[in-house]
């Protein structure tokens, strides 16, 4: 997963974080932060980012990435379904890709809407379901045959756009769009805004 993360990173994913964490401000958790490829571009604007990253490896990278980075970044051992935080404690939340490998999106997302407090933010990129049916079965037998076991519980069948209004959040802007993080590997992408309403 490191390594395709890398080469994400060279074909694109570097401009589509900085689109997500463009003009976000005050206090952020962020979900899954990985080896923290999303450190680098958080703007000055932001007060402090707790990431919460569950593996023991990526979070020690996690943790040599958030000494470099531009804001201050706590990086916690947490999982999805237990976020650290009292209720409505952060301004935002920020998910990228990582809602398609965690083991409940719908608890994960409940926890999210738990700890941003009202009117705030939840930035999302994310890889889903495909919408041509073709692209869509493929996607289907690669979750049912091998992708989640070779890629760390990922899977490529997730409405995740969907769940994340199931969770209560309004999305204000979403676009939808074509990424290979990997040499042939199209993938289709959601990236964009959800507010906690009123």
């Amino acid at each position: 997963m490191e390594r395709m993360a890398a080469i994400s990173e060279r074909r694109g994913a570097d401009e589509h974080r900085r689109k997500l964490l463009s003009d976000l401000s005050g206090r952020v958790i962020e979900l899954g932060a990985g080896t923290g490829s999303n450190f680098p571009y958080y703007p000055a604007s932001v007060k402090q980012v707790v990431a919460v990253e569950p593996e023991d490896y990526l979070r020690k990278q996690a943790e040599q990435t958030a000494i470099m980075a531009p804001v201050s970044v706590s990086v916690l051992d947490a999982v999805a379904d237990e976020l650290p935080g009292e209720d409505g404690s952060f301004d935002a939340g920020v998910v990228a890709q990582v809602l398609c490998s965690v083991p409940n999106q719908n608890s994960a997302l409940a926890e999210l809407f738990r700890v941003i407090r009202v009117g705030g933010e939840l930035r999302f990129y994310e890889h889903v379901m495909a919408r041509k049916p073709l692209a869509a079965r493929l996607q289907n037998l690669a979750d049912a045959m091998f992708w989640p076991r070779m890629f760390g519980g990922c899977h490529l069948t997730r409405e995740t756009g969907a769940a994340i209004e199931r969770a209560g959040f309004v999305i204000e802007r979403s676009e939808r769009f074509i990424f290979s993080p990997a040499p042939l590997l199209p993938l289709p992408y959601i990236l964009g805004l959800a507010r906690r309403p009123d």
